[in-house]
């Protein structure tokens, strides 16, 4: 009896890798109370995808589970916790994502600025032709850059920011080596300081609407807001508020609270812009996140260290 459960909706390609690991497929959580108490009992390990809570009821269910190997850097649909009371190991794909997610950072922030979309579609529906230029839009070369969470995307983001000429500012639990940059102890501080506050933390209980109202109000008209982190870091509330409200600049955001199923009011505003959560999302890269998956998977059975463990 097969001892790897696959959660979630996964690539035909890494469907058929994980099927010649003769994984079982289900497509959340959810569906762990349909399969068969034999086929529960024989899973070890569990390739997980999906944001759908992995708790202690869903732990409970796998008696003999050891592993539970997350497809993507971010993990907090899955009770860490949990997982360790139990035994279970916890792994993640980090770093093989960085490059296109901090990519998309960027891209956001250039084309929020530029206006980009907008002045795609001016040319697009004959307006170039008939009215003439598009209206000059903001400079974002030389700016100041505020990273919240200066982990290794923020890092990345920072990076790149930098060869764009910006001033670096970040906000972290402890201080980094960062020559010429500046640290902030707490993020109101930092967004008081910048024009673009990107936020690049882990998501989970810890850091829900940690880039609060305050720290929104603190950024002030001319700030961007740039988020590819998770939709409850940010107070998404108080974030609409300020935009509708002139409050901020814009904000450039490829994730969301609810998400597909996002707040029809982002809809209304043209200072907005939106991508549907695909940071990694390149074929290169979902190709390495799937295959660091499996090996995590392959090297827990086979008795070996994990490549990239969470606890």
């Amino acid at each position: 009896m097969a001892d790897t459960l696959a959660i979630g909706n996964y690539s035909d390609e890494d469907q058929k890798a994980l099927q010649e690991k003769s994984a079982v497929f289900i497509g959340s959580t959810d569906d762990l109370d349909g399969l068969e108490p034999g086929q529960r009992e024989a899973i070890r390990a569990v390739a997980f995808k999906g944001h759908k809570p992995f708790g202690p009821a869903q732990m409970d269910l796998l008696p003999n589970l050891g592993l539970i190997a997350n497809y993507g850097v971010g993990y907090d649909a899955i009770d860490i916790d949990a997982a360790s009371a139990r035994g279970v190991k916890v792994t993640n794909t980090p770093d093989v994502l960085n490059d296109d997610v901090a990519d998309l950072a960027v891209a956001m922030l250039i084309m929020q600025g530029r206006e980009m979309r907008q002045a795609s579609e001016w040319a697009r529906s004959g307006q170039w032709k008939d009215k003439g230029e598009y209206r000059l839009n903001r400079k974002v070369s030389g700016g100041v850059a505020g990273i919240v969470g200066l982990g290794r995307i923020g890092r990345d983001i920072a990076d790149r920011l930098a060869a764009f000429k910006m001033e670096i500012h970040y906000f972290a639990r402890s201080e980094k080596e960062t020559p010429g940059w500046t640290y902030h102890a707490d993020p109101v501080s930092l967004a008081k300081a910048v024009d673009y506050l990107v936020v690049a933390l882990v998501g989970g209980p810890d850091t829900e609407k940690f880039v609060s109202k305050e720290v929104i109000e603190a950024l002030g008209p001319r700030g961007i807001i740039v988020n590819i982190s998770r939709g409850t870091t940010i107070d998404e509330a108080a974030m609409l508020d300020a935009l509708e409200q002139g409050k901020i600049a814009g904000a450039a955001l490829d994730v969301f609270l609810n998400e597909p199923d996002i707040d029809a009011r982002f809809y209304d505003l043209d200072n907005v812009v939106i991508q549907p959560h695909q940071g990694s999302g390149t074929v290169e890269t979902r190709a390495a996140m799937g295959q660091l998956q499996r090996d995590n998977v392959t090297a827990f059975l086979a008795g070996k260290d994990l490549l990239t463990p969470v606890n």
